[in-house]
């Protein structure tokens, strides 16, 4: 499961979630799941921005990595090459008129485009 970080909706939530290329809205706390909103309910989703975020933790880590296999040296590439990812930013219209726009890893964000792509070739 992965989170979506929202940065503007029209209607409350709590949480928003992708979970097998499904998004999953918790409008309470309390809630467990959360409202399932499959791709036959998405009515557009669009890329908004996509960019490589370097995490710190992740690159220290390689970095430690590194410098235990190869020396100076390789800590040096371990900061350099580890903690690399890239992060979508998209805009969602469901069907009913909600929108949202929220920040999520590539990987999830192709799950959900190519469910959608796949409900739309069996709706013509």
């Amino acid at each position: 499961m992965a989170k979506v970080k929202v940065h503007a909706a029209n209607f409350p939530y709590s949480e928003i979630s992708i979970t097998s290329g499904a998004f999953f809205i918790k409008e309470g706390v309390f809630q467990f799941n959360g409202e399932c909103v499959l791709a036959n309910k998405i009515k557009t989703i669009d890329i908004a921005s996509e960019d490589s975020v370097k995490k710190v933790g992740g690159a220290l880590g390689w970095g430690v990595a590194g410098g235990v296999l190869l020396g100076p040296i390789g800590a040096i590439a371990g900061i350099f090459l580890g903690g690399n990812k890239k992060e979508v930013t998209f805009i969602v219209e469901l069907e009913d008129g909600r929108k949202f726009m929220g920040t999520t890893d590539t990987k999830s964000y192709t799950k959900v485009v190519a469910k959608k792509m796949e409900y739309d070739s069996f709706k013509i």
